[in-house]
């Protein structure tokens, strides 16, 4: 079983929320568990916080139409009994010193990255030097009794 969307945001805080449903609408109509359905959803609307808040220019790289300086994008992967979510924004990106650490620090900002660490299995950050920054996570997905579409 494989499932996957994407959408294209507006960097609002009100964007949020609706990945968040989305995915655990997703999730629970794959007949995911509840638990880890909850642990992405929170790490997602992380990522997305930090797309909101850091993620955008005032002027529109060559090449990239306003729309997209003021916009996120988000993709998530259900393949097999593994889920992977990348949010990517059009921002300055990372600091080189957030990108080089395994693991974000507890320090006044970074915050969020830290719990997208803690409440997945694996995290990416990578800058796209001009474009911006990519926050990619996954995690092992564990299937409720009566899920119809349990990976097999």
């Amino acid at each position: 079983m494989s499932i996957w969307w994407s959408l294209h945001l507006r960097r609002e805080a009100a964007s949020v929320p609706l990945a968040r449903r989305l995915l655990l609408g997703t999730m629970e109509t794959a007949g995911v568990d509840p638990d880890i359905s909850f642990d992405l959803a929170v790490a997602l609307s992380e990522a997305c916080a930090n797309a909101v808040e850091h993620g955008g220019r005032t002027v529109a790289p060559l090449g990239r139409d306003a729309q997209d300086a003021g916009a996120y994008h988000v993709t998530a992967y259900l393949d097999g009994d593994r889920c992977r979510i990348e949010v990517s924004d059009s921002g300055p990106g990372f600091p080189a010193a957030t990108v080089a650490r395994r693991r974000p620090s507890l320090a006044e900002s970074g915050r969020g990255l830290h719990l997208i660490a803690e409440l997945s299995d694996h995290v990416r950050l990578r800058n796209r030097p001009g474009r911006g920054a990519v926050v990619s996570f996954d995690k092992m997905l564990k299937w409720r009794d009566d899920s119809l579409l349990k990976a097999s």
